[in-house]
């Protein structure tokens, strides 16, 4: 494949639902999904340099997972990527009027976004229902065999759904707040990445980091909704 083509492919996710809990306040709901599209391998730095004409990574390779991202530049990466595709950007960015930014998001538009927390942990246990959709050294780069750096995409095992690197690797930003009532506008990481130890590598593990931090082990993948 390609270097780019990579990026491109879009697995479609059935509907279901997930239950998330937040360790804080003990409690717990389930969230219903309607069907969506996510992105099979994490965002590779060949499409991010393609689209942006940017290679913030640390480590430097075509079909490396980009790292050293934002939430706010996996943002306007996706609204990028859906007007080079002829799409309806998910995203309306505006000032906040305190200096800062703010975001909407229209869910009619059939653009390229970020996923959903819910979404995330749907289409990472892919119908399983253990903490891993697999043994972790088949199907996830982490502390113990990525020797302490970022990998290709695509080189273990994808979940019974056909996504890559949903564990391990790099952490994908989500759409979400992580705890607005303590952590503002923190927002949430899902995944586990290369140099995390075996217990972060979870379908129900949490991170959280601030949209403008840029982390050397935190990248991102696109969803699409699916509208009409």
């Amino acid at each position: 494949m390609s270097v780019t083509s990579a990026a491109n492919e879009m697995i479609a996710v059935p509907p279901g639902q997930v239950t998330l809990s937040d360790r804080r306040t003990q409690r717990s709901w389930t969230v219903e999904l309607a069907p969506y599209r996510l992105g099979a391998f994490p965002i590779t730095q060949a499409l991010y340099a393609e689209i942006t004409g940017l290679r913030p990574s640390a480590a430097q390779g075509d079909r490396l997972p980009v790292e050293g991202v934002s939430w706010w530049d996996a943002v306007r990466f996706c609204n990028a990527l859906s007007l080079r595709e002829g799409h309806a950007p998910a995203y309306h960015l505006h000032a906040d009027g305190e200096g800062g930014e703010g975001i909407e998001w229209d869910a009619s538009a059939d653009g390229y976004r970020l996923p959903t927390e819910a979404e995330w942990e749907h289409a990472c246990r892919a119908g399983t229902v253990g903490p891993r959709y697999g043994p972790l050294d088949d199907i996830a780069w982490y502390r113990d065999n990525s020797g302490e750096r970022v990998q290709n995409v695509g080189g273990k095992r994808p979940n019974p759904w056909g996504l890559h690197d949903m564990l391990g690797n790099v952490w994908d930003w989500c759409w979400d707040n992580y705890d607005a009532e303590v952590y503002g506008d923190y927002r949430v990481l899902r995944g586990g990445g290369w140099f995390d130890k075996h217990w972060s590598c979870r379908a129900s593990a949490r991170r959280r980091s601030h949209p403008t931090f840029q982390v050397d082990d935190v990248g991102f993948r696109v969803a699409r909704s699916v509208t009409g």
